[in-house]
């Protein structure tokens, strides 16, 4: 008996796996979605004004335990701000955030292009959070790197199932 051939209903998201790239591609558009949020933000909110709100954020904190790591980090961080390390950060997540989504939305609506490009982007990420890495170890940034790398390998697994099930399901109508 001759196996079934492959049908459109052969790409539709089934199993573990394709629920976890779902989940990961997901997240990553919210991602986007709140680096767009925060580089919209960065544009219109003054410096100084970023710098008001860190202290107003850290103060209870800072109050209980001046030596709070994270307060400390955030004010410190905050003091640095001028307009162009704003312009620049804006500019980051904006980019970052838009690219983001607008991929995520052809990867959910299984448009074939956007999986390499998906892996292209993630791998320029991940290039840049080893280099930032090399030079200062943080966990989060390293939590980050992975899970990028993650989705790399989901998006690739991904786009493999893909082809094949077009290129059968081509085949079949060329018939």
């Amino acid at each position: 008996m001759e196996p079934a051939a492959p049908s459109v209903d052969d790409a539709r998201p089934s199993g573990a796996l394709d629920r976890t790239f779902r989940i990961s591609i997901t997240l990553k558009g919210l991602d986007g979605v709140l680096e767009v949020i925060g580089g919209v933000a960065l544009l219109f909110v003054a410096p100084a004004t970023l710098r008001a709100w860190a202290q107003s954020l850290t103060a209870h904190e800072l109050a209980g335990d001046p030596h709070d790591f994270i307060a400390r980090h955030l004010l410190h961080s905050a003091s640095q701000l001028s307009h162009g390390t704003t312009m620049f950060a804006a500019i980051y997540l904006l980019s970052h955030g838009i690219a983001k989504v607008v991929l995520v939305v052809a990867l959910l609506r299984q448009q074939l292009w956007a999986y390499p490009w998906t892996i292209a982007l993630l791998g320029v990420f991940v290039a840049y959070q080893v280099y930032r890495l090399s030079y200062r170890f943080t966990a989060g940034l390293t939590l980050l790197t992975l899970f990028d790398l993650f989705v790399m390998v989901l998006t690739w697994l991904e786009w493999r199932k893909r082809r094949a099930v077009h290129a059968a399901v081509a085949a079949q109508t060329a018939r």
